[in-house]
């Protein structure tokens, strides 16, 4: 009762830390509170496998899942499934939304943290903590002090810490432990136990366990000695002398598992009695701890694992090897490939482990899981030599989480195993595979001339025929592909361009041209020629991937794609068509459940009322966001953060929206995106512009013309309106007055005069369609390219997701836009009008 006092007075604070070492009860006081607690616990058992941010946080989410409402379940599972190492903030924040949006809090538990070692980690598990919601808390048990900096929370009276001083038993809580045990002592013998195990409660238990039906009392608490390690040894010894031979049997055979459940323990070792076994080891509260609300899986205690695993190994080296491949063998059956490549590594069966790694690869690189994947071919290569795919599959997973040093290191091994007569046939399917890396190393590095000369002429001869090079999806989160690494974060240059529409030309000759890789190259050009102010180029490459059926089943092109055509529309006063793009999107991040992707369509639907003057469609639509003054918001966010900003400025609300835009530039420190400093800059500038700080206003200005100008940035500045009209004429104004500063002379007034030669001469001019009756829609327009190529009506259904009926619908307006009665009709009046509808 004193601890849970302890533990639930805490729990008015932010966290609560139990930092105390093995076997002192820090999970069971954890637990015991959580039975009697009045808010729900989301439980996280961690060991030292989970040193991988992906898998860290896909297993918090899950925790909330299960701990949570129904409510919860919908948007974590769509983002649980897109964690990666690049997109950790960004589900954090949807998460802390989700939190906020609660009415019950939740309190997280993370046991067993001294596990975790990754200093990315710690980082993101700070910043979960400093933004989690008002009333939610979290739990941390670690065997030593926490590693991450909570020394903040402690000095403003929002962490409480439990040590191992607190936790130690008194000795009345030891005589009242041991008569629920069914033990009962006498004062001399408890005063004897809390002398030899100083309130230790796992030695305390140990000793409950023995003590029943001991005639010689005495002689068992005489036998404490030593350190705990020696005292739990020696108890577990008399603990396991009194078993029966069947359950030891099962003891030592599990002792293998930092995880089980019954079926993998009947699978490894040809068994059908696991359950029960299980069952019977909880009814002899033998340090069996449940990992879920089902009892499904389970884990031993730390300290009784330890001694199992010691004892056998001690008796039987051979023995400990095979039940580790057993149980590889039986993870693999379950195609958990994961914990079967763990195990035949413990097991010392590398080649196992590498085979196991070959099938393992695509979920790796789905999931999001590179720094574990890394870790596991590492810990294989150290004992035998590495199979070439893998080495290679080794450089692709260095080169997605931009390790290129050691990218390029490893594909320079590769290059001397072809050097090597005994190894080159081995790797002559591979060559493709080499070249590709080679390909994107040389341009993620900006080694342009170098790309040209020495892997451009290639790709015309060879390619790699492994799919998981071409399908990797590149965008989980943002709602600009430029605004992805893989994008160059907004970096645009010709020698990019060139690149990458030869990159698109090899691609599509070869038969890859519906490739993730080759559609994501053609959606980042999309961009660009966007940004350039290149419309009927962009629009054309938009309409491209509008037609891909893997592009519309893939949200991080297709939401891209809609943003990009939406602001192409927008630029020339087609709002409708733009609103259209936005909906399409919308509908199909709605229809696929990954509901993360409405934010930033939100947004720029938001972002196009704003451009139309419909100031209170736009803050209604922003409204819908919950954007928060507490939650630093994730960097994805950089669109809703602007876009609110400007719905304030257009308001006059000028100082609540360089609060808002300060908001989101804190949390892009360490973000490089030239595109993203380019806007925030911008917008920036306005807000100081229109409440008279124009000298403020002019060097916000500056910086954005310098980050414009190196990579041809047009359209970020045009976009703005007639306000930056206006301020880049003070800004061309002021330079012509102080043409002697230097601060001014990395910008050159050419550029200025091109970039106010693109403003309209009117805001928003619509383009004229006289001949038709009212504007086809995107929608529509899509439909009559699907005419044009001969599908029918269910072809024309099953593409588009909609009913038979629906179609005719659609046709039935677009023969009457088009003034023709027909499908014949139709297709004739659209070729007639394909000027103007493109």
């Amino acid at each position: 009762m004193r601890l849970l006092d302890s533990l639930e007075q805490g729990m008015r604070g932010r966290m609560v830390t139990v930092c105390a070492p093995a076997g002192s009860g820090k999970s069971t006081l954890i637990a015991q509170w959580a039975h009697s607690a009045r808010m729900q616990t989301a439980w996280v058992s961690l060991d030292d496998r989970d040193n991988d941010t992906a898998r860290f946080w896909r297993y918090v989410l899950h925790a909330y899942m299960e701990a949570g409402p129904s409510s919860l379940t919908d948007p974590l599972a769509a983002v649980g499934a897109l964690v990666t190492g690049t997109t950790v903030n960004a589900i954090i924040d949807t998460l802390l939304n989700e939190l906020a949006a609660l009415e019950e809090p939740i309190a997280l538990v993370l046991d067993d943290y001294h596990h975790i070692e990754l200093a990315e980690i710690h980082d993101s598990l700070a910043y979960f903590i400093e933004y989690l919601p008002f009333r939610h808390r979290i739990i941390i048990a670690s065997r030593g002090e926490i590693s991450l900096d909570a020394a903040k929370w402690l000095a403003r009276g929002e962490r409480t810490e439990i040590g191992l001083r607190q936790l130690h038993f008194t000795q009345e809580e030891i005589d009242e432990f041991c008569r629920s045990a069914g033990v009962y002592l006498e004062q001399r013998h408890t005063r004897k136990l809390l002398e030899k195990t100083e309130g230790w409660v796992a030695g305390l238990q140990l000793a409950s366990i023995t003590l029943q039906d001991q005639q010689d009392i005495d002689r068992i608490i005489a036998g404490f000695g030593g350190s705990n390690e020696k005292v739990s040894s020696y108890l577990f010894q008399e603990v396991l002398d009194k078993l029966p031979s069947d359950v030891t049997d099962f003891l030592l055979q599990t002792s293998v598992f930092d995880r089980m459940d019954a079926e993998v323990c009947n699978q490894a070792f040809n068994r059908t009695d696991s359950r029960e076994m299980l069952e019977q080891l909880r009814a002899l509260n033998l340090f069996v701890i449940p990992l879920d609300n089902y009892n499904g899986w389970f884990r031993y205690h730390s300290l009784f694992a330890d001694f199992l695993k010691s004892l056998l190994r001690s008796r039987s080296r051979e023995r400990w090897l095979q039940y580790h491949l057993a149980a590889s063998r039986a993870f693999a059956a379950r195609r958990m490939l994961d914990k079967s490549i763990d195990h035949a590594i413990a097991g010392e069966s590398y080649k196992v482990a590498a085979d196991r790694l070959e099938e393992y690869i695509p979920d790796a690189l789905k999931q999001g899981e590179l720094a574990s994947l890394l870790e596991r071919i590492e810990a294989v290569s150290e004992h035998i030599p590495m199979p070439s795919n893998l080495l290679m599959y080794q450089a692709f997973a260095y080169l997605l989480m931009g390790q290129m040093h050691f990218s390029a290191e490893t594909v320079e091994k590769l290059e001397k195993r072809y050097e090597q007569p005994e190894t080159a046939a081995e790797l002559e399917p591979l060559q493709g595979g080499m070249l590709f890396l080679q390909s994107n190393l040389l341009f993620y590095t900006g080694r342009y001339e170098q790309w040209d000369s020495f892997v451009g002429y290639r790709l015309q001869g060879v390619l790699p025929e492994d799919p998981i090079f071409y399908n990797f999806n590149y965008n989980m989160m943002e709602p600009l592909v430029r605004r992805t690494a893989f994008g160059l974060k907004g970096i645009l240059s010709a020698d990019t361009e060139r690149i990458g529409q030869r990159f698109v030309s090899v691609l599509e000759q070869h038969g890859w041209g519906q490739s993730l890789i080759n559609l994501y190259v053609v959606q980042a050009l999309c961009e660009g020629y966007y940004e350039w102010n290149r419309p009927s180029d962009s629009l054309e490459l938009a309409r491209k991937i509008g037609l891909s059926d893997r592009a519309r089943q893939t949200a991080g092109l297709f939401v891209p794609n809609r943003i990009t055509l939406s602001r192409i529309y927008a630029a020339s006063g087609q709002f409708l068509k733009a609103h259209e793009a936005i909906d399409e999107a919308v509908q199909m991040a709605e229809q696929k459940g990954e509901y993360h992707w409405l934010y930033p369509l939100r947004a720029s639907r938001a972002h196009l009322y704003v451009k139309e003057d419909k100031l209170a469609e736009a803050k209604a639509e922003i409204s819908r966001l919950r954007l928060s003054d507490r939650i630093q918001p994730a960097s994805n966010r950089w669109i809703e953060y602007t876009v609110y900003a400007r719905i304030l400025t257009a308001q006059g609300k000028t100082t609540e929206a360089l609060r808002q835009l300060e908001f989101i530039e804190s949390s892009l420190e360490q973000d490089s995106c030239l595109l993203l400093r380019t806007e925030i800059s911008l917008v920036q500038s306005l807000a100081e512009y229109q409440r008279g700080n124009r000298s403020a206003a002019l060097q916000l200005l500056h910086e954005a013309l310098v980050m414009g100008e190196s990579n041809g940035y047009i359209r970020s500045f045009v976009d703005e309106g007639i306000q930056m009209k206006k301020l880049l004429h003070t800004y061309a104004e002021h330079r012509q007055r102080e043409t002697a500063q230097a601060i001014w002379q990395d910008v050159s007034l050419v550029y200025v005069e091109k970039l106010l030669a693109c403003f309209p001469e009117q805001e928003n001019p619509s383009q004229p369609q006289p001949s038709l009756i009212e504007p086809l829609t995107e929608q529509e327009l899509f439909i009559l390219q699907l005419l044009e190529q001969g599908a029918p009506n269910k072809q024309i259904a099953a593409k588009l997701a909609l009913k038979e009926g629906t179609v005719k619908v659609y046709l039935s307006r677009i023969y009457a836009k088009l003034g023709v009665s027909s499908r014949t009709q139709a297709l004739a009046a659209a070729r007639q009008l394909i000027g103007l509808a493109e």
